[in-house]
């Protein structure tokens, strides 16, 4: 992000003179940072659990080539421990249903924080013009 100062015409447009920062503004640029950067790691636990979900896809296909007798290793905490593979697949089946389920609970609440963040977007320019930079 490239940081600039505002030229004088800039300046002219927002007022010229200053606008006085009140408390209610301070508490909404506090808002919108504290969403912001809730925003940020969600989006970031988003990411994984979308990795993490593709990982178990790309294992149940290569499941599907295993054969049938096959006693096959599966991960639970710390250990693994050897599963038929119809049990094995039924368990990548419930682990995917599962990291699914999160990931639609992370979107959800990472679009909640958009649109607050917007509504305050929306607030905090209308009272400082273009004297404030709120783009993320």
């Amino acid at each position: 992000m490239q940081r600039r100062m505002l030229s004088k015409e800039d300046e002219e447009q927002t007022g010229g003179a200053e606008n006085n920062v009140r408390k209610e503004d301070q508490e909404k640029i506090n808002k919108f940072s504290r969403l912001h950067q809730t925003e940020t790691l969600l989006q970031e636990e988003l990411s994984l659990k979308n990795k993490e979900k593709e990982d178990l896809e790309e294992i149940a296909n290569e499941l599907e080539l295993a054969d049938a007798d096959e006693l096959i290793p599966y991960k639970i905490g710390d250990s693994f421990i050897s599963l038929p593979l119809p049990d094995v697949q039924m368990l990548l089946s419930k682990s995917t249903d599962r990291i699914s389920l999160d990931i639609s609970s992370l979107e959800e609440k990472i679009h909640g924080l958009k649109e607050d963040m917007q509504e305050l977007k929306v607030a905090l320019y209308a009272r400082f013009g273009r004297s404030i930079n709120l783009e993320t």
